[in-house]
């Protein structure tokens, strides 16, 4: 335990933060008490006691969050409960939390308000995780990569399923040249985000981490059971995922990815919250972001593809449509 907090003294050195003086700990805040996300995080960071997870704590955490969804404003008694029976501290504003926290984990279930919380982290020079969706348009997510940029912000956003074994195997080369893969996920729609930002992002991330960017087209007809996207890549690769209709029997996670050395591999199902905190942890340490902003942009730009495809009766819609579109918008609301 010794060594590994000597390793961490060096990295926190490297990225800018400090330690607490007191329990050698870097103060971890949370903005949004209305997802089950901030409470795993939490209990593995302040209560379980994970070697992998060692030298953070939570520390202080912003209520808001949702304010209509009642999906996720009705948690916010129970979570706020938790969070303080944690050790938890309740700022009464991001500015009081940023005054404390030396990284931040944006973990708001609304997409509509990250844009906002995301530039005041920003400016304050502190490292953030931004959990799913990014944003909840396009639009708003074009905004949200070139304010960072031009704040040279560090951040990233990711799924939990990027991190299923594997599709990292894939995404490392292990697998060798892969020809294709095929996603699926439960489906949820929330009619205050883009159609499929609130939830097919589960199946749209592990499906990047297989093909990599570069897709070039998508095409997307659904039914009462399920969307099917279809993503032609430039190179002539096809990717397939599929939103399934969560009330309906057998919608879970999972994959299988078309390798020419391995032919059909399972790309595996989910596999908890751990993963993804180990890589936002050591993305706090480091200061390498893990998963480029130009890939989270396609991402979502493949989902918005979908969903004007889906509403054309199917018919393919370019990448470099949807943002053009996306751009155009961004530059009237600057």
């Amino acid at each position: 335990m010794k060594k590994i907090m000597m390793v961490l003294v060096a990295a926190v050195a490297v990225v800018g933060f400090a330690e607490d003086a007191v329990t050698n700990q870097v103060k971890v805040g949370i903005i949004g008490c209305d997802t089950s996300h901030t409470i795993a995080f939490t209990e593995m960071l302040n209560v379980k006691n994970d070697s992998d997870c060692a030298g953070f704590r939570v520390t202080v955490a912003h209520k808001w969050g949702s304010k209509d969804i009642f999906s996720s404003t009705n948690r916010y008694p129970k979570y706020i409960a938790k969070l303080e029976e944690m050790g938890v501290r309740m700022a009464p504003t991001i500015a009081d939390l940023l005054a404390e926290a030396d990284v931040v984990l944006l973990e708001t279930c609304d997409g509509r308000p990250h844009l906002e919380q995301a530039i005041e982290v920003f400016k304050s020079g502190k490292p953030v995780f931004i959990d799913k969706p990014v944003t909840a348009t396009l639009a708003d997510a074009v905004r949200l990569v070139d304010v960072a940029k031009k704040m040279n912000a560090k951040w990233f956003c990711s799924s939990s399923l990027r991190y299923v074994k594997n599709a990292q195997k894939a995404n490392k080369g292990e697998l060798g040249p892969i020809r294709g893969a095929n996603c699926w996920t439960p489906e949820q729609f929330e009619p205050t985000q883009s159609e499929f930002f609130w939830y097919a992002i589960h199946g749209a991330e592990p499906l990047y981490t297989i093909m990599g960017t570069g897709c070039k087209e998508v095409r997307c007809s659904g039914t009462e059971t399920e969307d099917v996207m279809v993503g032609t890549w430039k190179d002539g690769r096809m990717g397939v995922m599929r939103a399934l209709n969560y009330k309906k029997k057998g919608a879970g996670y999972g994959g299988t990815i078309f390798s020419e050395y391995y032919g059909v591999v399972d790309m595996g199902t989910y596999e908890g919250y751990k993963p993804l905190l180990v890589e936002i942890l050591k993305f706090f340490k480091t200061g390498v972001v893990p998963v480029p902003p130009e890939e989270t942009l396609e991402i979502y730009a493949f989902l918005e593809a979908a969903t004007q495809s889906k509403k054309r009766g199917g018919a393919p819609v370019t990448i470099e449509e949807v943002m053009g579109a996306a751009r155009a918008e961004a530059a009237l609301l600057r």
